[in-house]
């Protein structure tokens, strides 16, 4: 991978396991490419997939 093949977005990645890139027009979703990984639940309830959890597990992934 060269220097210039990288993002300065955030990678996040769901608990689908869907990939997701903060920086708008990025389309190579590859760890490789990001300095910042973070998965959803770090985002607190920000994210959609965390209200179809029991608040009891949703507490627990964002402790």
């Amino acid at each position: 991978m060269s220097e210039s093949d990288h993002c300065h977005g955030t990678l996040i990645v769901h608990l689908s396991h869907v990939l997701e890139c903060t920086e708008d027009g990025c389309v190579v979703l590859d760890s490789a490419r990001h300095d910042l990984l973070l998965t959803c639940d770090r985002l607190g309830s920000a994210c959609d997939c965390l209200p179809s959890l029991p608040a009891d597990e949703r507490e627990l992934l964002s402790a």
